[in-house]
C-alpha cells in the first residue's frame, strides 16, 4: 500500500475481532510513532502498551467515547513528557504527529485503530493517571484502541475545494 492509499483509506475502526496482535506489529507501530516530527526533534512522548484484558475493560469506562476498548486487542496510550521539550508548549502538536503515524502504521499492517482524545479533558487525564499509575509530571494525551477490524473500511473523498485559498485570504 503506498502512502496516499494509506492516507485515503484509513478510517476510525471501533469494532474488532479477537485475533491477537503480534509483538512485531506493536514494535512496528511504536517505531512509526517515534519517527514522527517534533519541535527541535525533542520527541516529548512516551507510550504505554495496554494488552491486559481486565485493564482494557476498566479503561472503557474513563469517558463516553472509548467503549470499543471492550473488543480491542490492545490499546496504546500516548503520553507527553514535557521534560523532554526543547520548545515549551509544542508537546500537544508533537504527540498528535506521533498518533497520526501510529494510526497509519496500524492501517498499513492490516489493523484497525481509532484516535480517542484524553488531553485536554482533566477528568480523562486524571482517570488515566489513577487507573494506570502514571506519574503527575506526565500528561496522558491520546488513547488508541487497536485490533483487527470487524467492520468495513471504504474510501470516501473528503476533499473540499471551498476550504482552500491561495496566496491571500
Amino acid at each position: 500500500m503506498d502512502v496516499l492509499e494509506a492516507i485515503h483509506t484509513r478510517r476510525s475502526i471501533r469494532k474488532f475481532t479477537s485475533k491477537p496482535i503480534s509483538e512485531e506489529q506493536v514494535h512496528a507501530m511504536l517505531s512509526a510513532a517515534m519517527t514522527a516530527p517534533s519541535a527541535g526533534n525533542a520527541q516529548p512522548w512516551r507510550f504505554l502498551v495496554i494488552d491486559d484484558r481486565a485493564t482494557l475493560d476498566q479503561l472503557a469506562t474513563i469517558h463516553p467515547y472509548v467503549a470499543m476498548l471492550k473488543t480491542a486487542t490492545l490499546a496504546i496510550l500516548v503520553i507527553a513528557d514535557p521534560g523532554f521539550e526543547k520548545y515549551p508548549g509544542y508537546w500537544p502538536i508533537d504527540c498528535s504527529a506521533a498518533v497520526q503515524n501510529l494510526l497509519l502504521a496500524a492501517h498499513g499492517l492490516g489493523l484497525g485503530a481509532v484516535w480517542t482524545g484524553v488531553y485536554p479533558m482533566e477528568e480523562r487525564m486524571v482517570a488515566c493517571r489513577e487507573q494506570l499509575g502514571i506519574p503527575q509530571d506526565l500528561i496522558p494525551h491520546s488513547l488508541i484502541p487497536i485490533g483487527y477490524p470487524d467492520q468495513p473500511s471504504v474510501y470516501k473523498n473528503r476533499y473540499k475545494e471551498d476550504r482552500v485559498r491561495r496566496n491571500h485570504w
